[in-house]
């Protein structure tokens, strides 16, 4: 395959020569089901629409039907019309990688500088940790040291970028940054962080908005210190509002335009806050940190075209760290840990009592699909799992990954997608498999 070095101005930005394009192979065309474009899925809330999911697995485990090496990193895996989308490290480079779904295959790779900071742990390692999102004809990305790429998706050639350390001054995380951006109408929202500007002469860039064709800053607001975590569209009686869980406080802001709507309180120690939040009926807002962070739910209503936020319940022993949260029906399910054991947990939503706790896994990600729990939890292994409010059942468990497992798993249809911080790997889930290669 044939190297391209592209440069180009877009929105003002050199896109520099070091970064490199490998040429797009073919990709054939796949059956017609639900993907997973961007963070948490469809609904950016770790549910799958997939059925015909089986409940156990032979002793190896569900069919392998292919795996590849891969760099370091913990970026998820996207997914659409047959093509994948995750990114890795390459010695000070960050690499964004499309591959054939059926195969495991190459399609392209467009890789840029990401020099990492030391001060950065060295244990966690340089990322990349957040997932290229399919936005459109787009493949956006962020790089652990805050740089973001929007690529042509069948391509990867570049389009427009930007740097929020150095032209937005945003908040330096000691772990990386990780935030997933998000799409609304013509923009593309992303947190940065950052102080007030001197004297209060005019607006912060604490939220970023970009217009998704050509990168172009729409518009930026607010102050306040960042954290890892993404944020969430939600719609509170008829106003569309994002919400985002901060270093020690959750927010809802106008999506379009970056005015504050509320505020609440929630310290995280350390700023450590990962978690994506949970909405749910009724206008309940769940969010949780670990670090003695706890979890809390929020209730949101408005009046007289102002909202009002009144706390449900705070519980300091359900700490989600950087996992995924589920809920179904009245109840949330998720791995509660920080850096002790970790239990998966069943909290009623509304009160935030505790119907139940177990040690099956350690830390975990968590997907629902076809009434069921699909578990990857951070020594590689593997599980399908019925929760419902009254018990835990695992179905299934078998050792799939050998390195730290931290990357939530992706499904389309019935495969599975996962990922440690070596390796890419592709599962058959359906009740009746395919040989694997």
């Amino acid at each position: 395959m044939r190297s391209l070095i592209v440069a180009l101005f877009c929105t003002g930005l050199l896109i520099a020569a070091a970064q490199k394009v490998v040429s797009p192979q073919p990709v054939p065309p796949v059956r017609d089901v639900e993907g997973w474009p961007v963070w948490g899925g469809p609904g950016r809330n770790f549910i799958s629409s997939s059925t015909g999911l089986a409940d156990t697995f032979p002793r190896e485990g569900p069919k392998r039907l292919w795996t590849r090496p891969l760099g370091d990193g913990y970026s998820a895996i996207a997914e659409e019309r047959g093509v994948l989308f995750t990114a890795y490290r390459r010695g000070s480079k960050d690499v964004v990688i499309a591959l054939n779904a059926a195969t495991g295959n190459t399609v392209w790779e467009y890789e840029y500088d990401a020099p990492f900071r030391n001060s950065y742990s060295e244990a966690v390692g340089p990322g990349p940790y957040a997932m290229p999102q399919v936005i459109g004809d787009r493949v956006v990305t962020a790089s652990g040291t805050g740089k973001i790429h929007s690529l042509d998706k069948k391509t990867g050639r570049p389009v427009w970028s930007h740097d929020l350390y150095a032209e937005f001054a945003a908040t330096r995380l000691q772990y990386g940054y990780s935030c997933h951006g998000l799409a609304y109408k013509d923009t593309l929202i992303y947190l940065a962080g950052g102080e007030a500007p001197w004297f209060g002469l005019g607006r912060g860039s604490a939220i970023v908005a970009f217009r998704q064709s050509d990168g172009a800053v729409v518009w930026k607001n607010q102050a306040f210190k960042n954290a890892h975590s993404s944020p969430l569209l939600i719609n509170v009686e008829g106003q569309a509002q994002a919400v985002a869980l901060l270093a020690d406080q959750v927010i809802g802001f106008s999506p379009d335009n970056g005015e504050l709507l509320w505020r609440h309180p929630h310290p995280t120690p350390y700023g450590l806050a990962i978690a994506t939040p949970v909405w749910a009926e009724g206008n309940l807002l769940f969010v949780s940190s670990a670090y003695s962070g706890g979890a809390r739910v929020l209730q949101l209503s408005r009046n007289d075209n102002k909202t009002t936020v009144k706390e449900l319940w705070h519980n300091p022993r359900v700490q989600l760290h950087f996992g995924s949260a589920i809920r179904v029906g009245d109840y949330i399910y998720l791995s509660s840990a920080h850096s002790g054991p970790a239990f998966m947990t069943a909290v009623e939503l509304k009160t935030g009592r505790i119907a139940w706790q177990t040690r099956d896994f350690a830390k975990a990600q968590l997907l629902y699909a076809d009434g069921k729990l699909i578990i990857l939890d951070e020594d590689g292994n593997f599980g399908i799992a019925r929760a419902t409010p009254e018990r835990f059942q695992v179905l299934s468990r078998v050792p799939l990954l050998t390195r730290i497992s931290w990357t939530p798993p992706t499904l389309v249809g019935t495969r599975l997608y996962v990922r440690d911080r070596a390796t890419l790997m592709a599962l058959e889930l359906g009740a009746s498999q395919p040989k694997g290669k």
